[in-house]
């Protein structure tokens, strides 16, 4: 299937230059929602997987259905101060300053296998943060998986070592 055929392009946004692509549309085709979510199962269904993070926010969107589809359980990557219990945090860099990303303590185990999920790759630096988060709490990263990459942006070297597979890819602004 054509994803892109339901990727909405919103030229200028959220600044001038940025072409943002807004997967609001998609989310509106069960079809295009219910491809991503069968496409991922059959790829993932033999690779041992305990566990499927969602980053924050539209990550949880293709995270949680995907995680339904496999019997799995799902762990939460967050902003800081949106989970309750206690939480391991990992900062990492913005284009002007410093953000973190946030799971609960008890959500990932030593040994535990992980698949990594949210709906862009653009720079890299949020799954890149998830990623030493999780590994640092003694987990094995199996792959990141994004329903668009913006290949022009460079996350994948962000993100170097590790497996990195996007459904669609943009490669020019």
């Amino acid at each position: 299937m054509d994803l892109t055929q339901y990727i909405r392009n919103i030229p200028d946004f959220p600044k001038p230059g940025v072409q943002f692509k807004d997967i609001s549309t998609l989310l509106l085709e069960p079809q295009a929602v219910q491809f991503i979510v069968d496409t991922w199962a059959q790829r993932y269904a033999d690779k041992e997987i305990d566990k499927i993070v969602g980053a924050e926010a539209r990550g949880f969107v293709f995270a949680a259905p995907l995680a339904y589809a496999m019997g799995l359980p799902l762990v939460l990557a967050r902003k800081p101060g949106k989970l309750p219990a206690d939480v391991e945090r990992e900062e990492y860099q913005l284009e002007y300053g410093t953000d973190a990303i946030e799971v609960h303590s008890d959500a990932i185990r030593t040994g535990d296998r992980l698949l990594l999920v949210d709906d862009v790759l653009a720079t890299g630096g949020t799954m890149g943060a998830v990623t030493r988060l999780v590994e640092r709490m003694g987990a094995e990263v199996v792959e990141l998986a994004f329903v668009i990459e913006l290949s022009f942006l460079g996350g994948r070297k962000q993100l170097e070592g590790q497996s990195v597979h996007a459904l669609v890819d943009y490669s020019g602004e």
